[in-house]
């Protein structure tokens, strides 16, 4: 019997990058960089440190604006600042009395209109391919109630995030997270 040892390394050279090295762009950059072609739409959010959360990650992947609806709050707010950490200064924004103005007015800028939501013909988000050539508006809903039905008949399309678990509901900002991060990604795969 032969016997073949395989050598581990025990002591990863990974080492944690300072903020000085992660390339980090200023306000001044960031407003003069190219922007994803992807509008974030919160339709009637009551979470404040959602809506921080939100900018964050507007910020981090270079989202062309993030839309407030109804009684998602605006900044400035201490409690979106607290997650938000500056993004709402940096990631543009607008805020609509009613979510129905805002999606109308997306529409005719042509963007394609997605609700995320666990609905009846969603698509599943695995099974989407987003399109290089179009805009998005991503629509959000409120944390119980989700987005409101007279928006989601408005929409393009409807998306829907695969869970396993008992609880199959996320929070709003770990579905943005996810489901941005996953278009961006796909989105760069189509454009090489």
């Amino acid at each position: 019997m032969r016997i073949i040892y395989i050598h581990l390394n025990l002591f990863s050279k990974m080492r944690k990058l300072a903020n000085s090295e992660l390339g980090r762009k200023s306000a001044e950059e960031f407003l003069h960089t190219e922007k994803n072609p992807i509008i974030i739409v919160l339709d009637n959010v009551r979470s404040l440190n959602n809506v921080g959360s939100v900018f964050r990650t507007a910020d981090s992947f270079l989202l062309e604006a993030v839309y407030l609806c109804g009684i998602t709050a605006k900044p400035p707010h201490r409690e979106i600042q607290k997650t938000a950490l500056g993004a709402t200064e940096t990631v543009a924004w607008k805020h609509f009395n009613e979510t129905l103005e805002a999606v109308k007015r997306l529409k005719q800028d042509n963007y394609q209109i997605i609700a995320i939501e666990q609905a009846e013909g969603s698509t599943s988000l695995d099974l989407f391919t987003p399109d290089s050539k179009s805009r998005y508006a991503l629509v959000f809903g409120h944390e119980v109630k989700g987005v409101s039905q007279e928006i989601l008949n408005l929409c393009d399309v409807c998306i829907e995030i695969p869970q396993f678990g008992t609880k199959h509901s996320l929070n709003i900002a770990v579905s943005v997270g996810v489901i941005v991060w996953d278009v961006i990604s796909k989105l760069s795969k189509n454009i090489n």
